[in-house]
């Protein structure tokens, strides 16, 4: 059968990147003010790691919402009604006050802004490709780590000039004047039609995946990135923070971010090579053993030169295993339920990122230094690893079952 991809494929990966790259710079305003906001709030961390949290959740909770319209209505629509948001939201959160934070990142940035985006992004250049998906999806994906690494400097640089009050207007204005124009010119319907069977595995095609009830092995994937994205956040909302209770220079800890997530991006298109060739399961695996064992080396870090070491090693690590679990239930489960069952997962991801984030700042507060976030981190990336373990074994096993039949 003839492959749908084409030179027009890879055109729209590269523009759907640079959106979310721009779009995913928003909420990386009140990551480098963390310090900065938490002093006007009575000196909790916990409150602009609230307001972070809120974005992962909305914009996980906004993708099944803003998935089923782009269905209806085009990606297009969805996306330019997301710049808005966007824009609205890092209005409002500029007033200041608490609340009006947590409305502007949770609902505005996360649910109707990122959220009319990201899952709806994945649905849709999934569908732009058969043969490089986990390649297509490890680009896409790594827009939000392009934005973690391009945007913490300007940002450290802008607030302490403008304040991040200013600073987030001035990039809401940025969002509306290119987004929209990106996304009313080369945004347009992909080629693939949805498909009544799966794509990659024999198992699709029967009542039972990995000879378990289809929604339980789901079930299990939205546990399992859960417990791998609680770590995952940790060092992406208070890297900056960790920094300079360490003594570290604000824009030191701004660079080690973007040295993190730099790393990130670079590494991600290598995981996507990994995971077209070894399958999403086993890429998802692998990037899990890796991010355990650069989380233990923040715990026992502490000077700059070491710290910039283990950024660029998390980064090398954890980098590729979102996109691996999106190429996974595509390999699982059939193509047409992709609509539902991607988003969910990525409400389930987005609920994780929350929960570490917020879980970080609150230990914080508690204990007064970082040390309880991160061995809390590593006992949840242990648990992803047992998950994920399982699902791998089971996986070998069916395949050597249908190998010998």
């Amino acid at each position: 059968m003839q492959s749908i991809e084409s030179k027009s494929s890879w055109n729209v990966a590269a523009i759907v990147l640079v959106i979310l790259a721009l779009s995913f710079g928003a909420p990386w305003i009140t990551i480098v003010a963390l310090k900065t906001i938490a002093m006007e709030v009575g000196g909790q961390r916990s409150v602009p790691a609230l307001a972070s949290a809120l974005t992962w959740v909305g914009f996980g909770a906004g993708g099944i919402f803003m998935s089923a319209i782009a269905e209806r209505v085009g990606i297009r629509w969805t996306v330019i009604f997301g710049a808005f948001m966007i824009c609205a939201g890092l209005s409002l959160s500029s007033a200041g006050k608490t609340w009006q934070l947590y409305l502007g990142q949770g609902l505005f940035v996360g649910f109707l802004g990122i959220g009319g985006m990201n899952a709806p992004f994945y649905i849709y250049v999934s569908r732009w490709f058969d043969r490089r998906r986990g390649s297509a999806l490890a680009l896409i994906s790594s827009g939000a780590y392009l934005a973690g690494a391009i945007w913490p400097p300007i940002f450290e640089r802008a607030i302490s000039y403008l304040g991040w009050r200013q600073t987030m207007f001035t990039f809401a204005l940025l969002e509306l004047s290119v987004v929209v124009p990106l996304a009313a010119i080369f945004l347009r319907e992909p080629p693939e039609q949805p498909r009544a069977g799966g794509l990659l595995h024999p198992s699709s095609f029967k009542r039972t995946v990995l000879g378990w009830p289809p929604n339980l092995v789901f079930l299990l994937l939205a546990m399992a990135v859960v417990f791998c994205c609680i770590p995952m956040a940790m060092p992406q909302a208070h890297l900056p923070a960790f920094c300079t209770d360490l003594g570290i220079l604000p824009s030191h800890g701004a660079a080690m971010l973007s040295v993190l997530l730099g790393t990130a991006f670079v590494s991600r298109q290598l995981w996507g090579w990994i995971s077209d060739r070894f399958g999403g399961l086993n890429t998802v695996l692998a990037g899990s053993a890796c991010q355990i064992a650069a989380m233990s080396a923040f715990l026992v870090t502490q000077d700059e030169i070491g710290l910039f070491t283990v950024a660029a090693a998390f980064g090398l690590g954890f980098a590729g295993i979102i996109p691996a679990y999106i190429l996974a239930i595509r390999e699982l489960f059939p193509a047409a339920e992709a609509y539902w069952r991607i988003p969910a997962f990525l409400l389930s991801s987005g609920g994780g990122m929350a929960i570490g984030g917020w879980l970080a700042g609150a230990l914080y507060d508690y204990f007064g230094f970082y040390a309880p976030a991160f061995a809390a981190a590593i006992l949840a990336n242990a648990v992803n690893l047992a998950i994920i373990g399982t699902l791998v074994y089971r996986q070998r096993k069916t395949f050597a079952r249908y190998a010998f039949s």
